[in-house]
């Protein structure tokens, strides 16, 4: 992330802010919400880190040996923590309110706001490790069994050394490097085109409607199960196993994401954005519950959506707002949220195949990432280029989940 300065700042704000600041839970509590969500997709990295602050904040230890041994309030949040990792469409009024009525061992609607930005926080953030491969591996040489290590010389120290990475990765691949400066054209040539086409565009609301219907369906062929074939050897993680580590810490390892658009058949309605916007609605519930949360998180939503260096590869002054809108949307899409006013052909037009499965592997299954699928797009750009869209991935799948959690409290208070 300290490739992007600006946006480290204002992550780090508030994610100092959710774990140590005033708040409505107590600290040990924090960093235990934090090891459930990770779990959900085995990112040991994020465990271990969080298993050592629950400690030092006073944890009590015995809680470190699975969910059974902590208290029947902290467990109860199984529910809302699988369904927001995997499927968040599915969250409804009544889960919100079998947390906040359950007796001795309720939450108060402050906690369980607190509680649903750290497990979307974390849930996302797996999403940016997994995607930038950064992985622990035991070593009982140190302290606490784990240390950093590079992966397949894809190293987290490597970051502050762009061009390593990118001779690698472009040395390692089987194209020219001819081919992907014909893709960069390509890419620049179609942004441009569909700018020119806005200007004189106009699109049928209904129009819009099929454009997003279509982009939902077909992103149930884009499969990580592709990539296997498509790149046999695969670097960050060969196989996913769930470790007695991860498991102990989650209920119901094999409920996974499940494609919004297929579970078209219960007549799932999409979420229109318009109908219920982190701005006009998410933004002023989080902030009345927890207060300034709101304002961190939507700096920090506004920091990604935004951030441009007017770059693309080799070439300056570009307007990359029309990428950027395509990739955040993609991620909302495969949510089944859908933005009125949003015409999603760009997407198909912008975001090759390659990448398209990339991101639904980051987003949906992070812990099936490899680092072949990371080589495979956008070959010409360089490794900060992929982090941005590393950060705008992780930013576009935390409010996703915030949108489903927050309309629920929102239906359970009216």
């Amino acid at each position: 992330m300290s490739l992007h300065t600006q946006y480290l700042e204002s992550f780090l704000r508030s994610q100092f802010y959710m774990l140590r600041m005033d708040g409505p839970l107590p600290l040990p509590d924090r960093h235990y919400i934090a090891i459930m969500a990770a779990a959900r997709h085995q990112c040991s990295y994020l465990i271990n880190m969080h298993v050592d602050e629950f400690l030092k904040t006073g944890g009590i230890a015995e809680w470190l040996n699975g969910l059974e041994y902590v208290p029947q309030r902290l467990r109860n949040l199984n529910e809302i923590n699988k369904l927001l990792a995997h499927r968040p469409w599915l969250i409804t009024k009544e889960h919100i309110q079998k947390l906040v009525k359950t007796g001795e061992n309720n939450w108060s609607l402050p906690e369980l706001v607190h509680a649903v930005v750290l497990l979307a926080h974390y849930h996302a953030l797996a999403s940016f490790v997994f995607g930038s491969g950064i992985n622990p591996e035991r070593d009982p040489g140190i302290a606490n069994g784990f240390r950093l290590i590079s992966v397949s010389s894809f190293c987290v120290c490597d970051l502050a050394n762009d061009n390593s990475i990118e001779n690698t990765s472009l040395a390692g691949s089987n194209f020219g490097i001819v081919d992907s400066l014909g893709e960069l054209e390509a890419l620049m040539e179609r942004m441009k085109r569909l700018q020119e086409d806005r200007e004189e565009d106009e699109t049928t609301r209904e129009e819009m409607t099929t454009r997003f219907e279509k982009e939902k369906k077909e992103s149930l062929f884009v499969v990580p199960g592709e990539t296997l074939h498509a790149f046999p050897h695969s670097d960050f993680e060969d196989d996913v196993i769930v470790t007695a580590d991860v498991s102990r810490y989650i209920e119901d390892p094999s409920f996974g994401y499940e494609d919004f658009a297929r579970r078209g058949e219960e007549h799932l309605p999409t979420f229109r954005a318009q109908d219920y916007t982190w701005e006009n609605h998410g933004f002023s519930l989080v902030n009345r519950l927890y207060s300034d949360i709101g304002h961190l998180l939507d700096e920090k939503f506004r920091m990604v959506y935004n951030l441009t260096y007017n770059t693309m590869a080799t070439h300056e002054d570009v307007d990359t707002t029309t990428l950027r809108r395509a990739l955040f949307n993609y991620v909302h899409c495969m949510f089944g949220i859908r933005y009125d006013d949003y015409d999603y052909g760009e997407v198909n037009q912008l975001l090759e195949r390659s990448l398209k499965v990339y991101i639904k592997t980051v987003t949906c299954y992070p812990e099936r990432t490899t680092k072949r699928m990371y080589d495979s797009y956008w070959r010409q750009f360089t490794h900060s280029e992929k982090v941005h869209v590393n950060l705008l991935l992780m930013e576009a799948r935390m409010q996703a989940e915030l949108l489903y959690a927050l309309r629920a409290i929102t239906r359970h208070l009216t």
